[in-house]
């Protein structure tokens, strides 16, 4: 007796019949063509019916600046850190700073009000490349009146600053780096392609601004200090040596004046783009018609059990 056949007839039922299983799925063929259909209709729709949204990228390098204590020996590091001064090593960590800073809560919210973006983060639906002009979601905010307008509750809809930076940050803002060369990229993204190019440059504008005078105010309060401490001694060395701490400090803050791009150098500026970087149409709807084919044949194979289990 062959190994087949001793095979019981419950392991033979086990068994998957193919010519059944093509059976079931050409029995069911137009219910899995409808619902692919209705699939591949909703995800052209869908795809159709998102905005273009455009994104804009300035390459940056991280500013070779020296530190100011740079020439300060080593006989020193005990009254520079008595001071607050950091000595050496600084141009990297201020790099590392300075991103941090750029994804703060704080400097993103003085970001959005200086620059009036609170209406087109929440109260746009588009833009109008015939007008140049923001299309408005009238049922956010009034343009003609600027004016938030209230929701069902009565409550109005003007946001507040946490939840523009959510929004800035989640949908619009990315930094990235390269590890290699240590090259830092800055991408905004917008409905707006002119938007898109001047939030970027602002950002990079603004970051350095905000660092260059983050820096010179604590040099010129280390400045005070040193100073302060020098009318204090009366002995000859250390006189001299807070006149070269005191001269460190004031070529900081001279160069961090004369600095325009403080801790990142432009590379490759920001440039208005003339093509869309989302949504990806075509892939919404080849993803969309997979799904509903997939979930037609399940629905066939579900119609299949059931009747089946009736049966027996």
């Amino acid at each position: 007796m062959t190994q087949y056949e001793v095979l019981n007839p419950q392991q033979q039922d086990d068994e998957i019949d193919l010519r059944e299983l093509f059976a079931t799925l050409w029995a069911g063929k137009w219910l899995i063509i409808a619902v692919t259909f209705l699939f591949a209709a909703g995800g052209v729709a869908y795809a159709l019916y998102k905005p273009n949204i455009y994104q804009a990228s300035v390459l940056l390098a991280p500013a070779n600046e020296e530190n100011g204590m740079g020439g300060i020996s080593g006989q020193l590091g005990g009254l520079a850190s008595l001071a607050g001064i950091n000595i050496g090593g600084g141009s990297s960590n201020q790099t590392v700073i300075a991103k941090e800073v750029l994804r703060s809560r704080a400097f993103l919210a003085d970001f959005i009000d200086r620059h009036n973006l609170a209406v087109p983060l929440m109260a746009v639906e588009g833009w109008s490349i015939k007008q140049s002009d923001w299309q408005y979601n009238r049922e956010v905010y009034n343009p003609e009146t600027g004016q938030w307008l209230p929701d069902e509750n009565g409550k109005s809809q003007q946001p507040t600053d946490w939840d523009l930076v959510k929004a800035f940050k989640q949908n619009h803002l990315s930094i990235s780096e390269n590890k290699e060369n240590g090259m830092v990229t800055f991408s905004v993204k917008s409905l707006s392609p002119p938007a898109a190019q001047q939030w970027a440059q602002w950002l990079v504008e603004d970051i350095n601004e905000h660092m260059r005078r983050q820096d010179v105010a604590e040099a010129e309060a280390r400045i005070n200090y040193l100073e302060n401490k020098l009318t204090d001694t009366n002995i000859a060395g250390m006189q001299q040596v807070f006149y070269q701490l005191i001269e460190s400090e004031t070529r900081t803050v001279m160069l961090a004046n004369a600095q325009q791009e403080y801790v990142f150098k432009t590379i490759d500026p920001a440039v208005v783009p003339q093509e869309k970087s989302e949504p990806k149409r075509a892939l919404i709807a080849i993803l969309a018609t997979m799904l509903g084919g997939m979930l037609g044949v399940f629905i066939v194979f579900i119609r299949a059990f059931f009747k089946g289990t009736r049966e027996a």
